[in-house]
């Protein structure tokens, strides 16, 4: 009796292992796509999404065109000049250009000498802050496992070695998950 109890907790545990990532994965999409189809009002499901998928393109568009650029960055110059929206702006736009800008900065993973025994996986984000009078010092990232934010130390060059023969993707996917998901080539 006591192993059909293991037997059938056995199967539960599998089951959630199976199920709740799929469930969770399948609620963050499907919320992020009614929020984004909610922020263009239309009566028909998928449209507003479809627009709003529409007008960034179309910004970008624009933002891209010789003609344009310049109204593009008067507009940036004058957010600048706001105190706290400057810092939030900034901010912002710099972690989206990390990550889908023409300068993406987690291309770069390394593997960082913390002790004699002991080495943390990260990414550079600055190759030199001699703007700060140490130009030994590179910048860099730690993400945080299981959570979208991370720490930034500055660490000397010659204890950081570059990882070659793994993709970038992988680096953050194995640190994002406590070391849990699997290094791919």
């Amino acid at each position: 009796m006591r192993y059909t109890y293991h037997r059938i907790l056995s199967y539960f545990l599998r089951g959630l292992l199976v199920l709740v990532p799929l469930a969770v994965t399948g609620y963050v999409i499907y919320a992020i796509f009614i929020f984004l189809d909610g922020l263009i009002p239309v009566p028909f499901p998928g449209i507003g999404i479809l627009m709003v998928l529409g007008l960034i393109t179309f910004v970008g568009y624009l933002a891209s065109l010789f003609f344009t650029k310049p109204f593009f960055e008067w507009f940036e110059r004058g957010v600048f000049k706001i105190p706290f929206v400057n810092l939030l702006y900034t901010s912002i736009k710099d972690l989206m250009g990390a990550f889908v800008g023409e300068k993406k900065k987690f291309s770069s993973p390394v593997l960082v000498q913390i002790s004699d025994s002991m080495f943390r996986l990260g990414f550079i984000t600055q190759e030199s802050m001699a703007i700060i009078g140490e130009p030994d010092l590179v910048a860099v990232y730690f993400p945080h496992s299981y959570n979208v934010s991370g720490n930034v130390f500055l660490v000397k060059k010659e204890k950081i070695k570059p990882l070659t023969g793994v993709k970038s993707s992988e680096v953050m996917k194995f640190m994002v998950s406590g070391g849990v998901s699997p290094l791919d080539h």
